[in-house]
């Protein structure tokens, strides 16, 4: 799989007389088994280790520098001694917290560094690689007359040599004369107290074969690996020998080729499999642990616009948008966000459909150092305004539907702009003439900004805007959005989430499918972008892999399936409810649906039948997943490939920890196989609930364990079970055992006629809520067969027929509004 080493790159600085930055890439995993640190040559760059990055990145700490005055690290004037790249290499362990002794790979007169370094600091060296290694640094005559010459000439010949050379000359000069030309290294590596490998090519050339060849020999017990055919970029040119060579060097175990040698990732998984038993089920390919780059959100975005520039990054009913075209637009967004008023952690409120402005003023809320507050357009007008409130927004970017709404909020809130915006903004022209032409839709879609100082339209305002980004980046810990959620159990609660536990699940998630290929999957984003989930899985994780964005405003079947037939989607994450409309749908096979690859199924349970169905229409893989917004929300998912376990919501997801505690005090972890409150850590889990520290409190341990309020089980192999909402179970007597919906709710699925059924208990008392057709039983009849089949204190008090249940937008039932259709039910019944 793909890592976009750019991602995990920041400053670390060494001195601040004069002012020295070095830019180091820095892969960081939980629980590392190595730390490795590498040194690219002269006029190199750290990129150079780009294949050793991406290769030992699953189970080691990988630190790649660009030297003083080299690639992105500050270039000052100055000597550039050998004392001082020790000193800089030094600080830069200490400033990394670099805990572990490191293994030390040098390239060329990389490798003159790392061995002087080694000799002068054993106790912070395990093992020393040497990679097209020299004794003595002489170029030849055509090099050495170029170095001779003026600055001025210099600069001039750099204007032709940017592209291979990564360092200026003013630098290139000082290096030269100061430090390559003078280091004789015999004696330094007769002197190197540490295990030792020397990698070779035989067709390298800028130095004299005799040398390459001899600095085995004067480094003693040092093994040597001859690669073959390579010239001086040895980890380059032959990437797989020289990480083979080095994989040879660091096993501890000896033996001829029929002893099975296990990979460094299995063996780091063994290290944990006690505590994680789920590892072992991981698909090939899917690291134990991630590192997670310290960068804010946004910059997800700016690594696809850098590697895929024109690729579609947006396909809108036709209409696309580039990466390079998007990345343009939420920069106008936030200087227009900033020219508002907006600044470091103000509040932006998004209530929008699934349409570009959404994903463009996102980004822009962000490039503006904006806190982005996310809920469905689909809440109660009243629960829109108590958010409103609540958070505390500034500004608010909506369509015109929600005028009123918008009046309410700048009158009674802290509001003070308003962005309006239109669904047929981004349409194609013969889509956006087709509106026009029809009367009801023009009056519906066309957008008609109030006549106010506080409203202004979306795309006039961004377009009076630059297409630079305003110069700021947000920390990783600043929070990056407050989301809403859903409310089926009480008022919904504002979750705090950061640049880091979103940076992490749309990596974790991303990881989980590991044969998903940069730059060439499509997704079909249908889950709101507003929904921890579809924030997740249906933007970020697609923004990470430089993917195509099909976006749906809304889930129309017909319209989703035409959608499907003309553009191909390689993956669909979704709800239940989605794959049984799409899998009963007739005549599904026409529209192509086979094209699918890969779908995660999260929100609610995943009825068996439903997967297999799906999966022999598409052939391709539908898994059953588990999140919640207070951790970003995936925590986890089944292997998509591997073993899978119906029924369960499978393994947690990489750098992920899971437990079952106690029902009562919510601490002590209980037996596997037992029932208990699924508690999990990891770098997803929120920071709390805004404004709102004791119910914070109430759901976060003081060594960071997200207590989630569902009843779980965990079996031996390491899979875990969702039994019901602990909100929802209910202690039929006092002591005794909980009880739960689930244990009436099976017993009413007998009953042939029952087409859905919910209970909920009330003071202790189980009442059903029953969806039947006109042929329905009677209450009398139900109850009468659950006497047969429950214990007395789980048979239903009462039953009530209901025509349809209130549920969230992707179908979980409100149970909190039918105890509140039982008291007007009860007190309608008083009054008859």
């Amino acid at each position: 799989m793909e890592v976009d080493l750019e991602l995990y790159r920041h400053e670390v600085r060494v001195s601040s007389q004069p002012l020295v930055r070095l830019s180091a890439i820095d892969l960081n995993p939980d629980h590392p088994r190595r730390t490795f640190l590498f040194l690219h040559g002269y006029a190199g760059n750290a990129l150079q280790w780009e294949y050793q990055l991406k290769d030992f990145s699953l189970s080691n700490r990988l630190i790649a520098l660009d030297l003083r005055g080299h690639g992105l690290s500050d270039k000052p004037q100055g000597s550039y001694s050998m004392d001082i790249l020790q000193d800089d290499i030094k600080q830069t362990l200490n400033l990394l917290d670099v805990q572990q002794k490191i293994i030390l790979i040098g390239h060329s007169f990389g490798a003159a560094i790392a061995a002087q370094f080694a000799t002068k600091h054993p106790e912070l060296v395990d093992k020393l690689i040497l990679i097209a290694a020299t004794g003595e640094h002489k170029l030849n005559l055509l090099y050495r007359f170029a170095l001779n010459l003026p600055l001025g000439v210099l600069r001039i010949v750099e204007l032709f040599t940017r592209s291979w050379l990564s360092a200026p000359p003013h630098v290139l000069k000082p290096w030269y004369h100061n430090t390559l030309s003078p280091w004789i290294g015999w004696s330094t590596y007769r002197d190197i107290p540490v295990p030792t490998l020397v990698v070779r090519g035989y067709r390298d050339t800028l130095f004299s074969r005799k040398q390459f060849e001899e600095v085995a020999r004067a480094i003693p017990n040092a093994e040597e690996a001859n690669v073959g055919a390579s010239g001086h970029m040895v980890m380059l040119e032959r990437r797989k020998a020289v990480n083979r060579a080095i994989e040879r060097f660091l096993e501890s175990e000896r033996g001829t080729w029929r002893v099975e040698r296990s990979d460094s990732e299995d063996k780091t998984r063994s290290d944990l499999i006690n505590r994680r038993p789920w590892l072992v089920n991981y698909d090939t390919g899917v690291p134990y642990t991630i590192s997670i780059p310290n960068i804010p959100l946004q910059r997800l975005l700016r690594s696809a616009v850098r590697r895929f520039p024109l690729q579609k990054a947006i396909d809108y009913e036709g209409k696309s948008l580039s990466y390079r075209r998007l990345n343009q637009e939420a920069n106008r967004c936030a200087n227009a966000l900033k020219a508002f008023g907006i600044n470091k952690g103000d509040r932006v409120l998004l209530l929008l459909p699934n349409i570009p402005q959404w994903v463009i003023a996102f980004f822009g809320i962000l490039k503006a150092g904006g806190v982005a507050v996310l809920t469905l357009p689909t809440s109660p007008h009243q629960e829109l305004i108590r958010q409103i409130e609540n958070c505390g927004a500034k500004v608010i970017i909506t369509l015109p539907h929600f005028k009123d709404l918008a009046y309410h909020a700048v009158t009674h809130s802290d509001v003070s702009h308003v962005m309006f915006t239109s669904p047929i903004a981004y349409l194609p022209v013969h889509k956006k003439l087709a509106v026009r032409l029809s009367r009801q839709k023009r009056d519906q879609l066309i957008i008609r900004v109030p006549q106010e100082e506080w409203a202004h339209p979306f795309q006039r305002t961004l377009y009076t805007q630059r297409r630079r980004s305003p110069e700021f980046d947000a920390d990783p810990s600043d929070l990056a959005a407050i989301i809403y959620t859903g409310g089926t159990t009480a008022v919904p609660k504002g979750v705090m989430l950061t640049h880091r536990n979103l940076i992490a699940n749309a990596l974790q998630t991303r990881h989980w499918m590991a044969d998903a290929v940069e730059g060439k999957e499509r997704l079909l984003c249908v889950l709101p972008f507003s929904h921890s989930y579809g924030l997740t899985t249906a933007l970020n994780v697609p923004i990470s892999l430089g993917a195509t964005l099909i976006l749906k405003a809304q889930f129309d079947i017909e319209d989703t399936l035409k959608t499907i037939k003309r553009k191909s989607p390689t993956i669909f994450p979704g709800v239940p409810m989605m794959y049984v409309n799409l899998s009963n749908y007739p005549g599904v096979r026409r529209y192509g649906i086979q094209s699918i690859r890969a779908c995660i199924s999260g929100a609610a349970p995943l009825p068996v039948e439903v997967q297999e169905s799906f999966e022999k229409l598409t052939r391709g893989r539908l898994v059953e997943g588990y999140g919640l917004t207070e951790s970003s929300p995936v925590t986890h998912a089944n292997p998509l490939i591997g073993r899978r376990k119906i029924g369960s919501i499978g393994i947690p997801v990489p750098s992920t920890e899971a437990k079952v505690v106690d029902l009562i005090r919510g601490r002590k972890e209980v037996p596997v196989g037992q029932i208990g409150e699924l508690a999990v850590k990891g770098p997803q889990v929120m920071a709390g609930y805004w404004q709102d520290e004791k119910a914070t409190k109430s759901v976060i341990t003081r060594d960071g364990w997200l207590l989630t309020g569902d009843v779980a089980q965990m079996d031996e192999d390491g899979y875990f079970r969702i039994v019901a909402r602990k909100a929802d179970m209910w202690y039929p007597t006092k002591p005794g055992e909980p009880a739960f919906p689930r244990d009436v709710e099976e017993v009413l699925y007998e009953i042939p006629q029952i087409t859905e059924a919910a209970v909920v208990a009330i003071t202790r008392k189980p009442i059903a809520f029953i969806i039947a057709p006109k042929d329905r039983p009677s209450s009398d009849s139900i109850i009468a067969y659950c006497k047969r089949r429950l214990p007395p204190e789980l048979v239903p008090r009462l039953v009530i027929f209901v025509d349809e249940f209130p549920r969230t937008f992707i179908g979980k039932v409100l149970r909190r509004e039918l105890a509140k259709h039982y008291e007007r039910y009860h007190d309608e019944s008083i009054e008859a």
